[in-house]
């Protein structure tokens, strides 16, 4: 993350940190942000974040990349937002969610409209592109107009 936060801010943009008071004794707060938030725990973190974004994108990271990506997914398929949520699959990295996300449709765990509003893509520019048109799809407990046909 602080890679991303320096070439964005090498690149005159701007740099919003969310980060839990426990955590900013533990690691080293970065600097050069242009605003930061303080709360209180991760989930207020989580929650901070949303409000705070437009939309969601995952880049190859571990189970805290995962599971911050999961929580806004699920939150666009329960209809609590409806911003995009993006993966970057660098070199193939995410290919095993990918395949994961179709194994659960066809499992009957996930509407084939909640996959599509995970939005996989291979370069920024093929992310970017999908960000910008996507149409956040029926929330999981209204019938969609697929499900009525």
């Amino acid at each position: 993350m602080g890679v991303v936060a320096d070439e964005t801010l090498r690149n005159g943009g701007s740099i919003t940190g969310v980060i839990p008071a426990a955590l900013v004794q533990r690691e080293l707060l970065h600097q050069g942000l242009t605003s930061v938030h303080i709360v209180s725990s991760m989930h207020e973190r989580k929650l901070k974040m949303s409000e705070l974004s437009d939309a969601f994108l995952a880049l190859p990271g571990g189970a805290g990349t995962l599971e911050e990506l999961f929580e806004q997914w699920t939150w666009v398929q329960l209809g609590l937002h409806g911003k995009p949520c993006g993966v970057l699959d660098v070199d193939g990295y995410y290919e095993p969610l990918r395949a994961m996300v179709s194994a659960m449709v066809d499992a009957g765990f996930l509407a084939p409209r909640h996959r599509a509003s995970l939005i996989f893509g291979n370069t920024p520019s093929e992310i970017l592109e999908t960000i910008t048109t996507f149409r956040s799809p029926t929330p999981k407990w209204q019938m969609a107009a697929e499900d009525r046909a």
